[in-house]
């Protein structure tokens, strides 16, 4: 079959983005736009390939894992060799030992600590609608997700002390795209917060080393410390690593997805009706048309909007001619609002994931998490808490925002650009 070049975007479009300040996404959105499913730009030495096409984005992340590699993850200063970062045979080590946490047989001694935190969570809410007070529906979201997180991982409720230190990490991870290109100096730029990770991760592996198990029996952290006594590879740092990027992707993510959601609700009502009128309370119809919210807040906004790859060896992608050492950025966000593969892909419409052949059926078509290898592995964990809080807030109370975002930040994920205070309403 011939090959031919990757179809480029206008230079002169990118030269005018640049001089504009637009952020990256504004440029992405041109080139699929102007060039297709597969586009290629120049933003520095090396060519830059944008994938959005189904058939592209499986041959890069699923059917060709090997020839697309993660060069440097962006959260590298904060989560260190952690497997998100790692590569390699480590990388494989790694997300070995973990694997098995994350099944469906392996889910099921979370489940007590995450049905406790989304019951700590709805007793807040209930106490936040008897006052009539005003709170951050991002900031529940978020304490909600880090006190699922730390449970599992330690097996212990989140204290006040740890949830004010943990505040670092996504001030950390807010701060990653503007960070000074130098490693140094964007250390230096986040040592504070950096400092207080640390000592919480310094903090936790002590106790978890030293103590019994908390009352929910042993968490993660304690299973990384069982594979230091017959691994050497998990040194006290590794350790702090893999602890550091559980927390990181184990509260951020869901918590922006939660937000994003309750914001997408206010604007259609009528989603949550139907979906609190699929079943019973408790009931599988229930929970389903509970967990299609989730998903079609995950299509709008996936956990991470854009997978950056580099191409280790030379390869054909989609009939294109791609070199070593391109960059290729993957990118869920683009894919899941192309109105060639979802109809009217603007619309909040959870019906896309009840209702059969109402989405794309190819793979490559919905990856709010990733696929192949690399896919992230706590899928299963993040639609659990997400469902198992939704079924306690969904039929008590609906929020209503004083204000509302105007747009959205697409950093490590795709938060929302300003608060989102509320007060409850049953």
């Amino acid at each position: 079959m011939a090959t031919r070049r990757v179809p480029e975007l206008d230079p002169a479009l990118v030269a005018q983005w640049q001089a504009g300040g637009g952020e990256l996404v504004d440029l992405l959105v041109q080139a699929r736009q102007q060039v297709g499913g597969v586009a290629a730009f120049r933003l520095g030495p090396r060519p830059t390939v944008l994938v959005t096409d189904p058939d592209a984005v499986q041959h890069v992340l699923a059917l060709r894992p090997d020839r697309y590699v993660k060069r440097s993850h962006r959260a590298r200063l904060l989560i260190g060799d952690g497997v998100l970062a790692a590569t390699g045979e480590a990388w494989q080590r790694q997300r070995r030992l973990l694997q098995a946490q994350f099944t469906g047989r392996g889910m099921r001694r979370y489940e007590q600590r995450i049905n406790a935190c989304a019951a700590t969570t709805a007793a807040r809410w209930a106490e936040h609608a008897r006052t009539g007070q005003v709170f951050d529906v991002g900031d529940e979201m978020r304490r909600f997700a880090l006190d699922t997180i730390w449970r599992s991982l330690t097996g212990h409720p989140l204290d006040p002390a740890t949830e004010h230190s943990l505040a670092a990490v996504p001030a950390v991870v807010a701060a990653l795209p503007s960070l000074p290109a130098d490693s140094a100096a964007a250390q230096e730029a986040v040592a504070g917060e950096l400092a207080r990770v640390d000592a919480v991760a310094r903090r936790a592996i002590a106790a978890a080393r030293d103590s019994e198990p908390g009352p929910d029996g042993p968490g993660l952290l304690h299973v990384l410390l069982e594979a230091a006594e017959t691994r050497p590879e998990y040194t006290e740092g590794l350790i702090r690593d893999e602890l550091v990027t559980l927390l990181v992707a184990g509260h951020e993510t869901t918590a922006t997805t939660l937000t994003w959601l309750y914001l997408l609700l206010d604007r259609t009502p009528q989603a949550r009706e139907q979906a609190l009128a699929a079943g019973a309370e408790g009931s599988p119809e229930r929970r389903q048309a509970i967990q299609a919210l989730v998903h079609e807040a995950l299509r709008f906004y996936p956990s991470a909007w854009i997978l950056p790859r580099s191409a280790a060896q030379d390869d054909i992608l989609a009939g294109y001619e791609v070199e070593a050492g391109t960059d290729v950025l993957v990118c869920p966000y683009l894919t899941h609002r192309d109105p060639e593969l979802w109809d009217d892909p603007d619309r909040f419409d959870p019906a896309r994931f009840t209702v059969p052949g109402r989405r794309p059926a190819h793979p490559g078509s919905y990856f709010p998490f990733g696929i192949g290898p690399r896919a992230c592995l706590g899928l299963q964990f993040a639609l659990r808490e997400s469902t198992a809080l939704l079924e306690r807030l969904l039929p008590a109370h609906i929020p209503v925002f004083r204000s509302t975002p105007k747009g959205a930040v697409h950093g490590i994920t795709v938060r929302p650009d300003g608060p989102t205070p509320a007060v409850l309403r049953g």
